[in-house]
């Protein structure tokens, strides 16, 4: 998918509204570029407006927009249709933890009560002692996408976004079959601020050359390439093209280059670099 525009949602009041950022002219609100129009980012995606939306920015009168940095950013949307994650996608990540790389993705879903967005707290559970923060880059499907093979799977791809996927680690490491219990509690996936196009994610380089860290009170504490993935992006995207169909808005987050322990008081980080930096403050939860 060819476009330069950002998507994400901006925070007034209560409310959290769909918006684009266009690379010279600045942020606008979709409902401005298209009176009448109130859905959020993955609408967008599913509506397939996104070319309309390109067309609409190089048009508009100076007005409709604002400088990015003047706004408060949302979760880009709160309800994916689909969310997977993927463990032990870093071989030294898989290494840290004492377990092999697994012979085919290690894929888990998340539900959508999971998610918040930059600045909002990441409780830590009750049920908790050890509840680890993972940095990551997730790809966002843009169109409708079956059986596709990997030499084709980024042309579905709508953008990259960084990703914090929160783990119970301890309840995770008293048994793997309650993957999804140390997964799904509230809070535990942070994604925004921005998706990002692929084409300027990358810039002159490959998406295999993408840096991800996860960073804890400023402190980068784990960093890797998207080169050292076992999996890589295009092939996850192949891979779960053909257990089930993907569709617009679906998330596929790609696995961490390390998990580090989280505590309330702390502030953790994923910087994607061409990407941009999401964070998010660590609170005591029920």
């Amino acid at each position: 998918m060819n476009h330069t525009l950002h998507l994400c949602s901006v925070r007034e009041g209560a409310d959290e509204l769909a918006a684009v950022v266009h690379p010279q002219r600045g942020l606008a609100l979709v409902r401005d570029l298209l009176p009448g129009w109130h859905g959020d980012v993955r609408d967008i995606l599913t509506e397939e407006l996104l070319d309309k939306l390109e067309s609409l920015v190089s048009t508009v009168d100076d007005g409709a927009f604002r400088d990015p940095s003047s706004v408060t950013y949302g979760a880009p949307y709160r309800h994916p249709r689909m969310l997977w994650g993927i463990g032990l996608n870093y071989v030294e990540h898989a290494s840290d933890l004492s377990e092999g790389v697994p012979e085919e993705p290690a894929s888990f879903i998340k539900g959508d009560h999971t998610i918040i967005g930059p600045g909002e707290d990441i409780p830590i559970p009750s049920q908790s002692e050890r509840t680890t923060a993972e940095g990551e880059v997730a790809v966002v499907i843009g169109r409708y996408c079956r059986n596709v093979e990997v030499e084709d799977a980024l042309d579905y791809v709508a953008g990259v976004v960084p990703v914090l996927d929160q783990t119970a680690e301890d309840i995770l490491q008293r048994n793997p079959r309650f993957l999804t219990r140390s997964k799904n509690f509230p809070g535990f996936f942070s994604f925004g601020p921005r998706i990002v196009p692929l084409a300027e994610a990358v810039g002159d380089g490959m998406l295999a050359d993408m840096e991800v860290s996860t960073v804890v009170n400023g402190e980068v504490l784990r960093t890797n390439t998207v080169a050292h993935m076992r999996y890589s992006p295009e092939y996850l995207i192949s891979f779960h093209s053909k257990v089930m169909p993907l569709f617009p808005g679906d998330i596929i987050s790609t696995g961490t280059p390390g998990a580090i322990h989280i505590k309330p008081g702390d502030v953790a980080e994923a910087r994607v670099a061409g990407v941009g930096t999401l964070s998010n403050p660590v609170t005591q939860g029920p």
